[in-house]
């Protein structure tokens, strides 16, 4: 069934190093089906135009192509409203987004973000800087040693001057899976805004934006086997009044004149100049896709997969799995004794098997468990059981080569 999959995905049919190939670093980014390349050629070959107030065919292909992905996106994580969505280029431009129009706009000096010790850089870096701008303070929620948030300290951290929780949903590094919808009760009991970083969780099982309740989700197309350079911001309809544009010019006006410009309904008032139009539809053309395989099926596989690995992975002496949470997405991160990530990172490759070595853009994560990086193997429904095996027996002889 798996073979099948892969078949889809042409690049992974190749030969790396005179080997066949073996991706295991689809938490960095997810391979592209054959679909989603076809819609990428079909929008530049046959209807290629700007989207929005032309009146020709092409123009109006476009726009209509366009918006029916807002309606797909907007269907996939169960949100009421295709208004709701607004496209970006990925989740760090979504976070960034709304950092400047919302966060600086409604927090004051002395306000407070929550985010967590397991945060990707891109849900750090925005709250930083909107804190040194308005003299806001960041406080970090504490994990254990298995990469466990320890939500009583979290509780604990809630006060009247946490104005937003910003939490990923998973782990790019640990691969766990956080209990958001307890804390989104959490934090509205507190009347506190919620974002969840998304990008580790759509590709891998389903995420309902309603039944959540999140105020903001962000997310990125090409960790759901979408192009790069689009992603989601969903927001809560009623926040968009509480938020300003941070960008100006194209179809975020209304009407500009030399002494006033008004500004579009949301979402275009979030998407200033000619977007991404080609990535937009192939990020729906992607959604689709995974919708057809079922996203409870592609959750059921990569779980066996993730399993597997694991089991294999802990009967190799002196190996340490980094991140052993209970609920857990296919992300493996993993270090030898006295052998440097990169040095194992380098050696598969040459074997034809492509993994992720650093700090994986989560440096304090790494300074909690005072390692400067690890090893991590991240599997997609394409991969197989088969792989894994090449992988261990792989592994097992850089770590003979290295010792």
């Amino acid at each position: 069934m798996n073979m099948s999959f892969k078949n889809d995905f042409p690049i992974l049919n190749q030969k790396v190093n005179g080997l066949p190939l073996i991706y295991f670093d689809n938490a960095a980014t997810s391979q592209k089906p054959n679909c989603v390349l076809e819609t990428l050629d079909n929008y530049y070959s046959k209807y290629n135009s700007n989207v929005h107030r032309g009146v020709h065919e092409l123009s109006q292909q476009a726009t209509n192509a366009y918006e029916a992905s807002r309606e797909t996106v907007s269907k996939f994580i169960g949100s009421r409203k295709s208004n709701q969505i607004v496209f970006t280029k990925g989740t760090t431009d979504g976070i960034n987004l709304v950092a400047r129009s919302w966060a600086a706009e409604n927090l004051k000096r002395g306000d407070e973000i929550l985010i967590s010790t397991m945060e990707h850089h891109s849900n750090i870096v925005p709250w930083q800087m909107v804190c040194d701008q308005i003299g806001a303070k960041l406080i970090v929620a504490p994990i254990d040693q298995k990469g466990q948030l320890i939500m009583d300290e979290m509780i604990k951290m809630i006060s009247s001057k946490t104005k937003l929780i910003s939490i990923s949903h998973v782990s790019n590094t640990l691969g766990t899976i956080n209990p958001i919808s307890e804390i989104i009760d959490i934090g509205h009991k507190n009347n506190c805004k919620v974002l969840i970083d998304a990008a580790q969780s759509i590709p891998h099982f389903s995420v309902n934006v309603e039944e959540l309740d999140c105020d903001f989700l962000v997310f990125s197309g090409h960790k759901i086997f979408g192009p790069t350079g689009v992603g989601v911001l969903y927001v809560k309809e009623e926040i968009y009044k509480e938020m300003k544009p941070f960008m100006g010019g194209g179809d975020m006006i209304k009407e500009v004149t030399f002494d006033k410009t008004t500004y579009n309904e949301p979402p275009f008032m979030f998407e200033a100049g000619t977007p991404n139009i080609a990535g937009v539809i192939a990020l729906a053309k992607a959604i689709s896709y995974v919708q057809q395989i079922g996203m409870s099926n592609i959750n059921n596989l990569e779980n066996e997969l993730l399993s597997y690995a694991t089991e294999e992975l802990c009967k190799i002496d002196k190996l340490n799995i980094v991140g052993t949470a209970t609920q857990k997405a296919s992300v493996i991160s993993f270090n030898f004794e006295g052998i440097h990530p990169f040095d194992i990172g380098t050696l598969l490759d040459q074997m034809g098997i492509a993994i992720r070595t650093g700090h994986h853009c989560t440096q304090p994560l790494m300074d909690f468990y005072k390692i400067p990086g690890t090893a991590r193997a991240s599997f997609a429904f394409y991969n197989t059981k088969e792989e894994i095996e090449i992988f261990i027996k792989s592994l097992k002889k850089v770590i003979k080569m290295l010792t």
